[in-house]
């Protein structure tokens, strides 16, 4: 089984969710950059929600499906089409053997995550399919999708005989469930400017009362000098109350640091393992997809809140998670 790439887009690589136990090691998590997605991916097409996926940015690949796969796109809202038929995002579609399916340009948000029922059939480097492509390790060969590269899959046994039988009922090229993830739970990147939740940082205390005040009330602009490694900020400076050499310390997805110029940096999924800028605050958990579906030139505004409260949306948000799992499971027959 297998997908062969006629058009790579323009970056399409391997993720998971992420590459634990090794930052010792100067070796960053990485993974998918907006974890939500990734997650009901898998979950649409009964994978373990650790399972690879293909991440997609601005612009999406064209696959041939060398055989019958089942599939789910999630995340932002991408063109889709199996043989210039449009195809719905964020619930499962049976794709059949020799359809084509074309992702195009995004028209809100700016990553999708297209997951196959079985998984892809990839070594794991350090545990993790994960693609580092600073290291060029992990994922397809270390590096973002080409054309002409195969990608092979692990067979899936899970409903599928069931969803063969759905194929002899049908000439389209794919077929779409009937049931899928509601706009409600899905619709976290529309809003402009996007309101992100933070706890205070380390240093938070060593910059002036106006720019805590600042940083909190007016908003900052994602520039285009933002990847997967961190987004840059333009608006307030921010400035510490004394000059003074850090040593460098720990840092994780979401850490907001700010260096000398007071610009500040949002870390992400392909961070440094450690920083030695002061760090004014921390992005909860729970609203790093959204950081994940914004694009430079949109705006961000932050907003404080303690971290008890941080906690209490994780577990609201994990638990959410669950029932939608245990939902799809029911409307697949496990």
């Amino acid at each position: 089984m297998s997908i062969r790439v006629i058009r790579s887009g323009l970056l399409t690589m391997v993720q998971d969710l992420g590459r634990f136990g090794f930052q010792k090691d100067g070796v960053t998590v990485g993974g998918a950059m907006d974890q939500f997605a990734h997650r009901i991916a898998n979950i649409l097409v009964r994978n373990e929600e650790s399972e690879g996926t293909l991440e997609m940015t601005f612009i999406g690949p064209t696959l041939a499906f060398e055989e019958d796969a089942l599939v789910a796109i999630c995340g932002g809202e991408f063109e889709a089409s199996i043989d210039g038929q449009e195809v719905p995002l964020w619930r499962p579609v049976f794709v059949k053997q020799g359809s084509i399916l074309t992702i195009g340009h995004c028209r809100a948000g700016c990553r999708a995550y297209l997951a196959v029922s079985g998984g892809f059939h990839i070594p794991k480097i350090m545990n993790s399919q994960s693609t580092y492509l600073l290291a060029r390790i992990g994922g397809f060969q270390g590096r973002a999708l080409q054309k002409d590269d195969v990608l092979l899959l692990r067979e899936s046994r899970r409903n599928f005989e069931l969803l063969r039988l759905h194929k002899k009922k049908t000439s389209l090229p794919f077929i779409t469930m009937s049931w899928g993830i509601s706009f409600q739970f899905r619709a976290y990147f529309y809003k402009s400017p996007k309101t992100i939740r933070v706890i205070q940082g380390a240093q938070f205390a060593h910059f002036t009362t106006q720019s805590q005040k600042r940083f909190f009330t007016q908003p900052y602009k994602v520039t285009s000098q933002s990847n997967r490694m961190g987004y840059r900020l333009e608006g307030p400076l921010l400035q510490r109350k004394h000059s003074v050499e850090m040593v460098s310390g720990a840092v994780t997805f979401g850490t907001i640091q700010v260096p000398n110029e007071g610009k500040p940096i949002i870390l992400m999924a392909d961070r440094q393992t450690t920083g030695g800028y002061p760090k004014i605050a921390q992005v909860i958990a729970v609203d790093l997809p959204i950081l994940a579906q914004t694009k430079p030139g949109e705006q961000i505004v932050f907003h404080d809140i303690s971290f008890e409260e941080a906690q209490r949306l994780y577990i609201q948000h994990e638990l959410s998670m669950k029932q939608c799992e245990k939902v799809m499971m029911s409307k697949m027959g496990g």
